[in-house]
Formats: structure tokens, sequence, C-alpha cells
């Protein structure tokens, strides 16, 4: 419980969707539900996939894994109490449950932009300095890089936490979103709100920015190198290398960069629409990661399409 000379907080209220009736409720916690079960099912076979091949103990795949990892991670951070709210009516959450959810929400969104400046370090070693990779992007060296990773965010996040704790409240209690994040709750405060938000934000871009300008900087080096190729089929299939970072990484920042800029340039979204933009990009991605790595990755497509047809082969014989 947070005292101050306003008011007690002792729960949140999660709104949700606002304007969905109760008639809608199901169909609603349906369509959650399949997100959970796509985010959890795809990412956990990932992370096993991977642990259990031998021949997958590369740096890149080792960076596959801690993607799938925070995929993994939000979804069951974020989805399950959106599930219970239209599933079971279940809208209050309690107060440092609300805050909880908050760490972890940015920690693994600051994380994973993080590890995707990894990956784009990883394809520019392995496409510009072919002969030094093994020396320089070892696991060793992309398990050090993932952990920082891992570690500056949780420092942010760590003061982040203490900001909030210092706001006093005297507005409503109601999260106007599926999730608690840092801006509906520092909304919520009656003082040093403008601090602690600026706060925010200036780690927010940091965690966001600094990424995505060494991941434009490392393609755009990496196209550069390639278009001097004097073979087109060299060009066309070092390109093909890339394609599943450039899909995860482009899922990841497009959808933010395009919904920030709208609102930057005036275009003003309703609560309702803002609200379900927020789930879809954060949660497709996570959903559908998963398809890329295995569709779109040549070793792990292989892989599968061997104990596929182990499998048919055991089930043909098993048969006669």
């Amino acid at each position: 419980m947070l005292n101050t000379n306003e008011t007690k907080i002792t729960h949140f209220f999660i709104l949700g969707f606002p304007g969905v009736s109760p008639e809608y409720y199901g169909p609603v916690s349906a369509l959650l539900f399949l997100f959970y079960l796509a985010i959890t099912v795809g990412n956990i076979f990932i992370l096993l996939f991977v642990i259990c091949e031998q021949s997958l103990q590369k740096p890149s795949y080792y960076i596959f894994c801690h993607l799938a990892l925070t995929d993994l991670l939000f979804g069951n951070v974020t989805l399950p109490k959106a599930i219970s709210k239209y599933w079971f009516n279940d809208s209050l959450i309690s107060f440092y449950s609300c805050l909880i959810q908050m760490f972890f929400v940015h920690l693994i969104g600051a994380a994973h932009s993080f590890i995707l400046m990894v990956m784009a370090l990883d394809r520019f070693i392995a496409i510009c300095t072919p002969l030094r990779y093994n020396s320089l992007f070892s696991n060793k060296t992309v398990s050090m890089l993932c952990g920082i990773s891992w570690l500056v965010p949780t420092t942010f996040m760590v003061g982040n936490m203490f900001d909030i704790l210092r706001i006093p409240f005297c507005n409503s209690n109601i999260i106007v979103q599926c999730y608690c994040d840092h801006m509906s709750i520092s909304n919520l405060g009656c003082d040093l709100v403008r601090e602690v938000k600026t706060i925010a934000l200036i780690l927010a871009m940091i965690s966001l920015l600094l990424p995505l300008g060494f991941i434009i900087l490392s393609y755009f080096v990496i196209i550069t190198v390639v278009l001097r190729m004097s073979s087109n089929g060299g060009c066309i299939k070092t390109l093909s290398t890339c394609t599943p970072q450039l899909v995860i990484t482009g899922l990841y920042y497009l959808p933010r960069c395009f919904y920030y800029l709208a609102n930057f340039v005036g275009y003003t979204f309703s609560v309702p629409v803002q609200i379900v933009i927020v789930m879809l990009y954060s949660h497709i991605p996570a959903a559908v990661n998963p398809l890329i790595y295995c569709l779109q990755t040549k070793d792990i497509k292989e892989k599968i399409k061997k104990k596929f047809s182990l499998w048919k082969i055991h089930n043909t014989t098993k048969s006669l």
C-alpha cells in the first residue's frame, strides 16, 4: 500500500479495451488466449529446439534464443491478466503487482531492443569481416553481450520504479490500457509527474533509438559491402542470410516508429484505437517470430524437415 497525503491506492482497475460490451468478452478473451498460446508454444519450441540441437549451438541461434525468451516472457507478463479480465471479469490488480508488471513490461521491451542491436552486430561482422567472425563473435561473446542487454535496462527500470514510488496519487485508479505500463500509472499522479515522465522518456529513447541507430548504420554498411560484390548470385545469397534478422527487426521497430511519428505530426488516435494498436504491435511480432525462425533460417528449416522425414519413416515402418 502506498500512503500519501492525497489518497491511498491499494488496487488498480484495468480498463482493457474501452467500449467493448460484455457480450463480446468471450470472443475477446478467446482471441487473446490464441495469441497467448501462439507466443508460448512457438517460443518454447524455438528455445528447446536450439538447446537440444548440438549443430545449432552457434552465436546467431543463441541470439534467436534470447529474442524468443523476451517474446515468451512479454506474453506471459501481459496477457494472462488481460485474458482474466474478459474471461473471469477480473479487472483488479494490486498496487505492487501493477508496479511489478510495469517493471517487466519495460525491462523486456528494452532488452529486446538491445538484443536486436547484438543481432545486427552479428550480421555486420559475419558479412564485413567473415574471416575474423569466429574469433570475434564466439558463443561466449554473444552470451556476454546478451547479458549486458538484459543488465542495462534492468538498471534503468530500477530507477523508474523508485521514481514511480515517489509520485503521490490523487486521481482515479483506472489503468487505461490492457496491462500496467509507466505512462498509464504516472498519468494518475498529481505531483512530480512531469519530472518522472521526462526521466522515463529519456531512458526509453536511449533504449529504443540507440539500438535503432546502430542497426540502421550496420545494415547500411552491410548493403554497401554486398553491392560491391562482383557476382549477382553472391550478392543475393549474402543478403538472404540477413532476411530473418531484417524481418524481425522491422516487425519490432516499424509499427512503433509509425505510431510515434503519427503522434508527432499531430495525428491523434482515439483511446480505444491507441490501445488496440499498442496490443497489436506488442504481441503480433512475438507470435510471428517463431515462424520466421523456422521458415526463413536455413539451418533450422533443414533440421525440422529432417526430423519430420524421420518421424514419417518411423510411423510408416511401425504401421507395417
